[in-house]
């Protein structure tokens, strides 16, 4: 009895400590992905997102009347700013990721400094591992850290 309970304690144990750092890994790979594809926004060029985000995406964001449904509607969206963002340098304050092997959500508060006043923004993206073994994003929702009310 003592021994299956050693075992059990055991394996449990290396569940745990592989589950960790499993995790891990994968934060480290999606807050990763999100400020390479973050670097390219600033300068102007939405394709860090639009080849992060997979074909069925959904995205929110405060600009928009409703969601948007699919990697073909984010392209149009982001068409037009092509060129018209120019952020010199971005915070990404207490990104959090929580993840299974397959999916995982960050979310994020965001400060962009590229005018007289900076914004903030929070982030909320889910991202999903693929067939091919790459995460890509299936929702994104971005709304003001502290909205006008009125």
């Amino acid at each position: 009895m003592k021994k299956i309970t050693l075992l059990t304690l055991l394996v449990m144990t290396a569940t745990a400590s592989f589950s960790q750092s499993a995790n891990a890994e994968i934060s480290a790979t999606i807050v990763a992905l999100e400020k390479a594809a973050l670097e390219k926004w600033n300068q102007g060029d939405p394709s860090g997102y639009i080849n992060l985000s997979a074909p069925d995406v959904v995205y929110f964001d405060p600009f928009i009347p409703q969601r948007l449904d699919g990697i073909e509607a984010l392209k149009e969206l982001y068409k037009p700013l092509t060129g018209q963002i120019h952020v010199s340098r971005y915070e990404m304050v207490n990104p959090k990721v929580q993840a299974t092997s397959s999916m995982a959500v960050l979310t994020f508060n965001l400060v962009s400094f590229g005018g007289e006043t900076p914004q903030r923004w929070n982030c909320t993206e889910v991202y999903r591992l693929e067939k091919d073994n790459q995460w890509k994003i299936v929702q994104t929702h971005w709304s003001f850290t502290t909205p006008s009310l009125k």
